[in-house]
């Protein structure tokens, strides 16, 4: 229900003392009637209970922080609020979002911003008010501590980790249409047949045995080492006992490492005595999963640098050395201080676009430290470098240097011919050397292990270097545009049961292996194969769309459910309306390039495609499926 006017004494959401007030939300997934992406919608008005400031005041103290909104003018305060929703929707991370719109009622303002996580962007509307109501008020908000609250919420939706993100902003940017399967815990990317479904860099078509596999640290490295590629002497331990004896036979330093783990967790390098090991053997111990047994590795320690090596789709595409956390001394602060220094730094405020994680303060840090004879209580020199830990974690604090254009052939060839052999779309190959511009066969080259669930920030965003495009990389190994990506879609704003198996028939005369799905409200088909109606209009849809052998997707979108849900999916390439309300003419726009667009308004038939309109009317008792089943062929 919409109000059409906030007053002090019909007041929605608005406080006493609040000037403005929002309120009718609502959250469409998809395109809808204000936006032609996923996007909140409320409602916004002035309660007359108090005056607000003039626009150009509002502009002023928002201007401070985003200095683009001095950049134009504002017919209202509604187009600053939405403008400032949406920059703020962005949350400091330089997230997609940059869609708004506002329409004008009577007492009223529609706004719609570009929304991906439903109670992030309330987060964000909410706390722009509270911003709002305060400049009115001439008080300060507690901005940063505002905006790390609505960075964590992002952080802790399904879109927040910042492989999944990165994977999904460049789907947008290509046009390939991507949605994420709740019950499943997937992310899908196209349409029906089209489709697929993963969980950051894995997805449906690798092989689960190969990713399991490379889980396996022993089993790989021997499979590595019959294959002749260079990897570190070492044994499989499962007691201390047998830790240090391996370690002397194969003499220190050794690295100590789980065999089941990941992110470097209870990783230990450059062990240099059983003192040591005993310490580094229980990091391993308790980062072993409770329901994995006891098997610890324990091998050479190979001097150099840390890199990773990452191939999509068998090819080589990047490389990236990971050096630990550090802190330089300023000659007064501690160890302690700098690091809590350096983790306020912007590059280090761990969203999922952060090029380095915070420095992580634990026991691995502490002993290293106690074996430099330092403390988080000791104060280095000016300008010294001081490293935090052995080993190269990305997760707890360490930088990334992009090394992509620093490999000689021969390790491009060796990081090549190890994807060959394993059906993955991405993996990543830790190796340990001092250089990669030096061949791995000159010795002092070592791989420590693979792995077949690689992040890409580290690729996409380093601390230091170029940015090499890894998420595209990816979704071009499956869709080499986003119309690779789609399947045909009908779009009608009424059709009858009837009808809708009048067009599947139609369509399966042409194409007689196809599976068309096909949705109205009243029922929902798999070709002629009647199916479950879920009450949730969408959902139908969604599921539709889900279905790995859909060629072709029909469906209704009258007014109501417009209005209410949405749509599940953006672009369609035939429209078909008859009779339509003005909101059902809206679902003209949403349509790609090529398609058609068939209008009945009474007698009149008027047929848009490619620039070109075609009108006449109805011949008596002409059907009008008779037009729109005609043009079918033309987009099939």
């Amino acid at each position: 229900m919409i109000q059409e006017k906030s007053t002090d004494a019909v007041r929605v959401n608005a406080r006493k003392t609040d000037v403005f007030d929002i309120f009718g939300f609502k959250h469409y997934m998809g395109a809808n009637p204000y936006l032609e992406t996923g996007a909140l919608v409320f409602n916004f008005a002035l309660t007359e209970s108090n005056q607000p400031l003039p626009i150009e005041d509002y502009v002023s103290v928002i201007g401070d922080r985003y200095p683009q909104i001095k950049e134009q003018t504002y017919d209202s305060h509604a187009d600053l609020f939405a403008r400032t929703v949406a920059e703020v929707g962005k949350l400091d991370m330089g997230l997609h979002l940059n869609r708004w719109s506002v329409k004008a009622y009577q007492n009223y303002k529609k706004i719609s911003v570009q929304s991906l996580h439903e109670r992030t962007t309330r987060s964000v509307l909410y706390f722009v008010w509270d911003w709002f109501e305060a400049i009115t008020q001439k008080e300060d908000v507690a901005f940063e501590e505002q905006m790390r609250s609505l960075q964590n919420r992002f952080r802790q939706s399904v879109y927040g980790g910042p492989t999944v993100y990165t994977l999904l902003r460049t789907a947008y940017e290509k046009g390939i249409p991507s949605f994420y399967l709740w019950e499943e815990g997937l992310m899908q990317y196209g349409y029906g047949k089209k489709q697929i479904r993963g969980v950051a860099t894995t997805f449906d078509c690798d092989a689960h045995l190969d990713s399991d596999f490379t889980t396996r640290k022993d089993d790989c490295k021997a499979f590595l080492n019959t294959l002749g590629f260079p990897v570190p002497q070492g044994d499989i331990v499962t007691t201390e006992r047998e830790a240090l004896s391996v370690a002397r036979e194969i003499g220190y330093p050794v690295a100590v490492k789980p065999v089941v783990g990941h992110k470097g967790i209870g990783v230990t390098a450059d062990v240099q005595d059983s003192r040591e090991l005993e310490s580094a053997f229980d990091r391993a111990l308790q980062a072993i999963p409770e329901n994995e047994p006891t098997r610890i590795i324990i091998e050479k320690s190979i001097s150099g640098a840390d890199y990773r090596l990452l191939c999509v789709n068998g090819k080589f595409v990047a490389a990236t050395e990971r050096r630990p956390a550090s802190v330089v001394g300023d000659g007064y602060s501690t160890i302690g201080e700098l690091i809590r220094e350096e983790n306020r730094k912007p590059a280090r405020w761990d969203t999922p676009t952060s090029p380095m994680s915070k420095i992580q303060s634990d026991e691995a840090m502490e002993l290293y430290l106690d074996e430099q004879r330092l403390s988080l209580d000791s104060v280095i020199e000016k300008g010294r470098t001081v490293y935090l830990r052995k080993v190269a974690n990305l997760s707890a604090g360490g930088v990334s240097i992009d090394a992509t254009r620093t490999l000689h052939d021969d390790n491009i060839i060796l990081a090549q011919d190890i994807a060959q052999h394993f059906r993955l779309t991405c993996l990543g190959i830790d190796v340990i050397t001092k250089s990669l511009d030096k061949s791995w066969k000159d010795g002092n080259f070592a791989i420590l292990e693979i792995n077949a669930a690689p992040g890409i920030l580290m690729h996409l965003n380093p601390a230091v270097g170029e940015s090499v495009d890894v998420p595209s990389h990816i979704l071009e190994t499956f869709f080499e545009s986003g119309t690779d990506a789609r399947i045909p879609i009908l779009t009608f704003n009424k059709i009858t049961v009837s009808e809708l198996q009048e067009t599947i028939d139609h369509i399966l005369l042409q194409h007689p292996d196809w599976t068309i799905g096909a949705v109205c409200q009243n029922a929902v088909f798999v070709n002629r194969s009647k199916k479950i109606l879920n009450k949730d209009y969408n959902s139908n849809v969604l599921s539709l769309l889900r279905n790995p052998k859909l060629d072709l997707l029909i469906a209704e979108y009258d007014e109501e459910t417009w209005e209410n849900e949405g749509m599940f999916y953006q672009g369609s390439n035939m429209v078909v309306l008859d009779n339509p309300t003005e909101t059902e003419m809206i679902l003209a726009r949403d349509v790609l390039d090529g398609s058609t667009v068939v209008i009945k308004k009474g007698d009149t038939v008027s047929i848009r495609r490619k620039g070109l309109i075609e009108e006449y009317s109805l011949g008596t008792d002409e059907p009008f499926t008779r037009v729109y089943l005609k043009e079918i062929g033309t987009i099939l």
